[in-house]
């Protein structure tokens, strides 16, 4: 069972070789994999699992001698006033590469440019709530603590990005936010006044419009500004230390960061690349990779989806979702749509499962299987399935002396290993689907409802 459903574009800690890109994408799209960046994030939040842990590297508590503050329009600000280079953060507590960040390259900026006072350090909420729901509560109740003193800020603002996967799939995430502002010693009352008003709300909304018109989609996203001319320059993404250095170095010498050319495109894996998800001409139904899939090959975009026969997430969206999704785009040739096991652990009969799919593959009814699979899972979700899913066979019409013959046998399985192996180290959780045009791939992570669906394939189709 995967945890509760949400994008991962960032994602979350999703790892495709070197294909991966270290910054959460905003709502409007999901996060596109990029080699740009040495990004280390597994899928996913699950990327990654897929939200990737943290370690705090308590950065204002590290340095108490640090002036801390707000600057003139009310920002929280660590490091001297009157620094001549200020470095702007937009981000969001719950996305993974804002973590790997605050946790990796923070605390050696810290040391390089806050210490010496050439550098101040200027956090903006920019929450993304598609792929992190929990979030914009996080941005909420960090400014209630801010109206209370800006070093129990920054002490909210480390305790937040430190404890990430406590509180990204929280159904409910005030007591534990209440509990973290006692903990930074914030006065309880006060806070609970302020989260009561709902007043900090308002205001994360009204940051998030601020930095989209600043034309930044991704978090991190930083500003390095000039505060002795106002000059200023973007970067994008969990950079690497040296990338901050020569351009904050530049910077502060009164130049311009150095250029960079843009990065190739991502090389995918095999079983996203074109190669790969080409239909496999002595397998109908199959790509060259080895996996299923329905709908047309000429499509302008492929979703592979990443499943569990077992996982109620998946179900549910096989059962309530995927028939208006195939309506739409799989039936009428848009989408290809292409099927990869991954059984998890914590659900003892989804390999049995993975495996009677693939045999029903292998006399063209995989699509069929999978299926009644999912509508019947109380059926075969017992210790000895191997009879029930030769029964299922049997009501597809299948030969079941052929079916139960390769359920016995190790090829069908070997055929769910390789997809596990495929999957190892780049997506954890289920439902995850990958979403692959023109040689780059996006992730759509859990079972959300079907407009999320809609609108991010519109716009991929270019109908939104």
């Amino acid at each position: 069972m995967s945890p509760r459903p949400r994008l991962f574009g960032h994602i979350v800690a999703l790892v495709l070789a070197s294909s991966l890109a270290a910054a959460c994408g905003s709502s409007s799209t999901p996060s596109t994999l990029d080699a740009s960046t040495n990004s280390t994030v597994p899928v996913t939040s699950s990327t990654v699992p897929l939200t990737s842990t943290t370690t705090a590297p308590e950065a204002s508590g590290a340095y108490p001698d640090l002036d801390v503050g707000f600057t003139e329009e009310g920002y929280p600000r660590l490091g001297d006033a009157d620094a001549p280079v200020s470095l702007v953060e937009f981000s969001d507590y719950l996305c993974p590469f804002c973590g790997r960040h605050f946790a990796e390259t923070v605390p050696q900026l810290i040391d390089e440019y806050a210490a010496s006072g050439a550098v101040n350090f200027v956090f903006r909420d920019f929450p993304i709530e598609d792929l992190h729901p929990n979030a914009p509560a996080g941005h909420a109740a960090a400014r209630c603590v801010a109206e209370q003193d800006a070093r129990s800020f920054w002490e909210y603002h480390d305790a937040l990005f430190s404890d990430q996967e406590a509180w990204a799939n929280l159904s409910e995430t005030g007591p534990f936010l209440a509990a973290l502002a006692e903990q930074v010693e914030a006065d309880p009352d006060l806070y609970r006044a302020c989260i009561d008003s709902g007043r900090t709300s308002p205001a994360v909304e009204q940051s998030i419009a601020d930095v989209r018109a600043l034309g930044f989609s991704a978090t991190p996203s930083f500003q390095v500004i000039d505060n002795r001319t106002g000059e200023t320059y973007p970067l994008v993404g969990a950079q690497p230390f040296n990338v901050f250095t020569s351009t904050l170095d530049a910077v502060i010498a009164g130049g311009s960061p150095p250029t960079t050319a843009a990065p190739p495109p991502p090389e995918l894996p095999f079983w996203l690349s074109t190669e790969g998800l080409s239909p496999d001409p002595d397998r109908p139904g199959y790509t060259v990779a080895g996996d299923a899939y329905k709908g047309s090959p000429d499509a302008r975009l492929v979703v592979v989806e990443v499943s569990d026969l077992q996982c109620p997430f998946c179900q549910r969206h096989a059962l309530e979702t995927q028939p208006t999704l195939d309506e739409m785009y799989v039936d009428s040739g848009r989408i290809l749509w292409v099927f990869k096991h991954l059984p998890l652990p914590i659900h003892p009969q989804a390999v049995d499962a993975a495996v009677a799919a693939e045999c029903a593959g292998d006399q063209g009814t995989f699509w069929p299987m999978h299926d009644l699979l999912f509508e019947t899972v109380d059926r075969w979700g017992i210790e000895s399935p191997g009879p029930t899913l030769t029964d299922l066979a049997g009501e597809l019409g299948l030969d079941t002396g052929t079916f139960a013959a390769c359920l016995d046998s190790r090829s069908a399985l070997e055929r769910v290993l390789a997809d596990s192996n495929d999957l190892s180290g780049v997506i954890g959780s289920t439902p995850t689907f990958v979403i692959v045009r023109e040689g780059r791939a996006s992730v759509i992570e859990g079972a959300r409802p079907l407009e999320d669906f809609t609108g991010f394939f519109d716009q991929a189709l270019g109908d939104g």
